[in-house]
């Protein structure tokens, strides 16, 4: 008898932790105040990178992309070579130019600037790659160091290897 009480135990702690295993990410609506620093040098950053998201990454305007990038931009992503011209050939064939948004499209949790770091972290819905019904909100994370000349240099992200040359929750990304 204490075995099988010990075995429902287990399988009720297992229910109670399956029922709360995710809070998901909430946004932040007020972007423009993410922008905000009382250091004007990372409040430039922030702005940079936020007017990159919005124009070149989201928009599509592969021809903006000089403004904000150097050509020597250093890639950590696994599916995206190094180089600007990398980002515009791999980027610009997904995104074709539209109307620019006043505000980052996906759902954006926080800006922060340190230094020459500025990270953006959003919320990201995927969908469960072993059981496609099951989709779930993750946070997903990019980080750009912005250079002595005020362009991005350098970007890291969350990203697994894609698959089928699409990254996880594209499918839902606008």
């Amino acid at each position: 008898m204490k075995h099988r009480s010990g075995l429902l135990g287990l399988f009720l702690i297992g229910l109670a932790v399956a029922a709360h295993a995710q809070v998901p990410p909430v946004a932040n609506p007020d972007q423009l105040s993410m922008l905000r620093s009382d250091n004007p040098a990372l409040a430039r950053n922030k702005r940079l990178v936020f007017d990159f998201w919005r124009i070149v990454f989201e928009g599509g305007h592969m021809d903006k992309a000089p403004q904000y990038m150097e050509p020597s931009y250093i890639q950590h992503n696994p599916n995206v070579q190094s180089g600007r011209a990398a980002f515009i050939a791999v980027i610009g064939k997904a995104r074709p130019p539209k109307p620019v948004a006043s505000r980052i499209k996906v759902p954006v949790i926080s800006i922060i600037a340190e230094g020459d770091i500025v990270t953006v972290s959003t919320v990201r819905k995927v969908r469960d790659p072993r059981n496609p019904s099951h989709i779930y909100y993750m946070t997903w994370f990019d980080m750009f160091r912005i250079d002595d000349k005020g362009l991005i240099a350098e970007h890291w992200d969350s990203s697994p290897l894609w698959v089928d040359g699409q990254p996880p929750g594209r499918e839902f990304l606008p």
